[in-house]
């Protein structure tokens, strides 16, 4: 469909019979790596915010140092770190078996945003555990329960809820900031998107896109509310919840 133009009621419907359904798949594929990333960010981030609190100083150290250089430095630069970097290590990484992994544009994505949204979850969580009021832990202590116990029964699913909010904010941010994977040849939506333009030249595709990365984030922050409302029913409605679907990525 290369050189097509918009008809003249502002819509071009043959470019959208064209296209449409590969920016579907590339919505699918967005979909997945975000899933994926959040998933295993969500495993990782417990231990490094637990290691950020530790009173071991080499261990805070170590995941202060992580923390801090991931949230200071761009997705994007991180995404071409691993991508492109990883071809210097060609030799090394196939010796031990890792190269399948990063030869696959998707596969360095989802390591990348794995590690991105871990640190930026890691914070969410510490910040979360750190806001449990201290008066509680020390009554648990004081009925017999060890501290084991304590962080999972009492600290845990308290953090839990008050971490709720913020990390429906990352999860919005990771679906907009996961645009980026189409730069290193991932078709997901954007990538798909590109795809079109660069066929048809017509900038509908955009609006398309923008179109379905709003319904994505719509949807999402729906389902996030009602989640929360359900799980925090026993505690009223002090303020209206919602997630904030801030711009910034």
């Amino acid at each position: 469909m290369g050189g097509s133009r918009p008809e003249e009621d502002g819509m071009n419907w043959e470019l959208l019979a064209a296209y449409g359904p590969r920016m579907l798949e590339g919505l699918l594929v967005t979909i997945e790596l975000v899933a994926i990333s959040i998933f295993f960010g969500a495993l990782l981030a417990l231990p490094i915010a637990l290691a950020r609190m530790s009173r071991f100083l080499p261990i805070r150290a170590i995941a202060f140092a992580y923390v801090y250089a991931v949230r200071g430095t761009p997705l994007l630069a991180q995404t071409f770190l691993v991508y492109y970097g990883a071809g210097q290590f060609r030799h090394e990484l196939d010796a031990i078996g890792l190269w399948w992994l990063f030869k696959d544009a998707f596969f360095c994505c989802v390591l990348t945003f794995t590690l991105n949204t871990a640190a930026y979850q890691a914070e969410i969580y510490r910040g979360a555990i750190l806001a449990v009021p201290r008066g509680q832990i020390e009554a648990a202590l004081s009925l017999g329960l060890r501290r084991g116990q304590v962080f999972r029964s009492v600290v845990i699913p308290q953090a839990f809820l008050i971490a709720l909010r913020p990390l429906g904010n990352e999860i919005i941010l990771m679906i907009k900031g996961s645009s980026v994977a189409a730069i290193v040849t991932v078709f997901d939506l954007m990538g798909a998107t590109r795809l079109a333009y660069s066929r048809s030249f017509d900038f509908q595709v955009y609006l398309w896109a923008a179109v379905l990365y709003l319904a994505m984030v719509e949807t999402l922050r729906r389902l996030w509310d009602r989640m929360e409302d359900r799980l925090t029913r026993h505690l009223g409605r002090a303020q209206p919840s919602s997630v904030s679907t801030n711009s910034g990525s």
